[in-house]
């Protein structure tokens, strides 16, 4: 028997809709993703934490789950909002379906409602909070005053990396590059799995280190790079971590940052960060290299954004949306610091963007050279 369950935006308006998760009531800010694949993939990137994620693509869960797709070992997102769920799941790689897998990690989810109104609303309004309830915790009074006290809740998300120092290693992709392996540290907010298996597929070894990490023990590790990962919440809130990369960054070790990391390295360097009317999550968003002229198809999930009023002048501003043209790429004159505000790891795709790793490996080797020849 289907249980009923309602969505309550903080602006009063209402959505009945189906239970598709545990039971239960949960609040979070409401974002709407255009991805019309890897529902998986989005569903297990850590940067959702604190969030609601609507799919607005109409129907999802036709190819089941599997572990292999995972981002991260949960579900993040504070819950699910979709039209429709599908009950079977058709691959030879599916070894669950959506809705168990949802409920297998806790998550309480609504399905048959308009997404597309609700995207409209969004759209037109801008990002709102909303809380989920199934049948037996619906009520609308209570919902309301739940999203006003969470609203109110200060630092609200909070970094889903690594408490401690670590070595990240996967027996499968070792020694599958012949080039001498950099020492890549990586500033892990709520890094995706995606962006480590490609560093060690591209020969890297990866250490992870936590966002409050001080300078001192940074250097302890003689990185040949460090990369700024993506993670959740406002990166304004990053205080320590923008304090330490600012030190970091005089002495010119490689950096590369993406979407949060793209945000803090920002930061660091004296620009302003200003929140979004609805931000952009999706796999379908133009951007254009400004130098190039060439445009690509990439995966953005952020809601915060450089303010192009804030840019000193040696930072040199690389990459556009087309969409709304903000800014999606930085570097820093003369230094080997660059960041990307979408996702190029990409998985399951586009890739157009991947070749950004390249450009962070080339730097590394450049940096070699210069400290081979200086001894």
């Amino acid at each position: 028997m289907k249980k009923l369950a309602h969505l309550i935006l903080e602006n009063g308006t209402i959505f009945q809709g189906i239970s598709v998760g545990i039971e239960g009531e949960t609040i979070g800010e409401i974002v709407f993703n255009t991805a019309m694949t890897g529902y998986q993939e989005i569903l297990t990137d850590p940067s959702y934490l604190g969030q609601i994620i609507s799919f607005t693509s109409p129907h999802i869960g036709n190819v089941g789950t599997n572990q292999l797709d995972e981002e991260s070992k949960k579900i993040h997102a504070n819950g699910i909002i979709t039209r429709s769920i599908s009950s079977l799941d058709s691959n030879f790689r599916s070894t669950q379906n959506l809705s168990k897998y949802i409920q297998k990690h806790r998550i309480i989810a609504i399905s048959n409602i308009d997404t597309r109104k609700l995207t409209h609303i969004l759209r037109n309004i801008g990002s709102l909070y909303g809380c989920i309830q199934s049948e037996k915790y619906m009520n609308i009074k209570n919902a309301i005053h739940k999203i006003n006290s969470y609203k109110n809740k200060k630092n609200i998300t909070i970094s889903t990396g690594v408490k401690k120092i670590k070595k990240w290693n996967i027996e499968k992709y070792k020694n599958t590059c012949n080039k001498k392996k950099f020492h890549v540290v990586v500033y892990d907010f709520g890094v995706k799995n995606s962006i480590l298996r490609i560093l060690q597929k591209k020969g890297c070894k990866i250490t992870l280190i936590p966002s409050n990490t001080s300078v001192e023990n940074i250097l302890s590790l003689q990185p040949s790079g460090i990369l700024l990962s993506n993670g959740p919440g406002d990166p304004r809130s990053y205080l320590t971590s923008i304090k330490n990369i600012k030190k970091i960054l005089k002495f010119s070790i490689p950096v590369f940052g993406i979407c949060l990391g793209h945000q803090i390295l920002a930061l660091s360097l004296g620009a302003k960060i200003i929140k979004m009317k609805f931000g952009h999550h999706g796999s379908n968003h133009p951007v254009q290299n400004i130098y190039t002229k060439r445009v690509f198809i990439t995966t953005q999930n952020h809601n915060f954004t450089i303010d192009k009023k804030s840019i000193k002048k040696n930072i040199i501003v690389t990459h556009i949306s087309l969409f709304d043209k903000t800014i999606q790429g930085i570097t820093l004159k003369n230094h080997p610091y660059f960041s990307f505000q979408g996702h190029p790891e990409s998985n399951p795709g586009t890739h157009d963007i991947q070749q950004l790793f390249d450009t962070f490996i080339n730097n590394m080797y450049k940096k070699e050279i210069l400290n081979a020849q200086k001894k």
